[in-house]
């Protein structure tokens, strides 16, 4: 009776402790040893892979990217002023990797997918590295269908197909993305989807483009994705 009386007693406290258990993991740490020019040097921790995602204090996030034997070169994805020697880094165990999906149609994002227009959270289901290896060639479409860009002398001179690569080239103040708006602005009654991305330019310049691609309609079909010359280097460096 007594017997049964501690089994009762003591089983809650003996299912608790093995819940506790079975939850414990094992986290690598690394500590800070140098810090500039928005790069982290870390030292510590030797199970990392190139371009993993690591944890900083204060919810930032650095991409891994030199892998030497005594220490890692990380590329810091927020303001460097907030890591000092001496700071804990963790590891993820994911790489780099961003929100993909229409749900990102129609909005204006940063490279990691965190949304700059005010308008909440995106929300997608599946997220895809910002590195990975393309489609090997014979698993490619061929290029069959002409892009219409909308400006005749283009479509009637150089014609475009999709899936193609085409280079824009000029000067400053040559309409180099004025011509890169028209194109998207001619395909918001089609079929096709754009990304516009703007790197280091003035916040100014891509606030009027996207004023320009919602005035005119394009905007639905189209994702911006924003990495000015304020942000920090390591952003603009993933943003294409």
């Amino acid at each position: 009776m007594l017997h049964d009386m501690l089994d009762d007693l003591f089983a809650p406290l003996s299912q608790a402790l093995e819940n506790r258990l079975t939850t414990l993991t094992v986290q690598e740490t690394g500590t800070v040893t140098h810090v500039g020019q928005g790069i982290a040097y870390v030292s510590g921790l030797p199970g990392v892979q190139a371009e993993e995602l690591v944890r900083f204090p204060d919810g930032l996030f650095g991409m891994a990217y030199n892998l030497d034997a005594d220490e890692i070169g990380v590329i810091l994805l927020g303001d460097s002023t907030a890591v000092m020697a001496g700071a804990e880094v963790r590891r993820t165990e994911r790489v780099v990797d961003v929100p993909v999906g229409h749900a990102l149609l129609g909005r204006v994002v940063d490279a990691t997918g965190q949304p700059l227009d005010h308008k909440g959270r995106v929300r997608t289901v599946e997220r895809r590295p910002i590195e990975r290896p393309a489609p090997a060639i014979m698993d490619r479409a061929p290029v069959t269908v002409p892009l219409q860009t909308g400006l005749k002398v283009v479509d009637a001179l150089i014609p475009i197909g999709r899936g193609q690569r085409e280079l824009i080239l000029g000067d400053r103040q040559t309409g180099k993305t004025a011509i890169a708006l028209d194109t998207i602005l001619n395909q918001r009654d089609g079929d096709v989807l754009c990304v516009y991305c703007a790197i280091g330019q003035r916040s100014a310049a891509v606030a009027k483009v996207i004023a320009d691609l919602h005035a005119y309609g394009a905007l639905d079909t189209c994702i911006v994705v924003v990495a000015s010359g304020e942000d920090p280097p390591g952003l603009q460096f993933i943003t294409p």
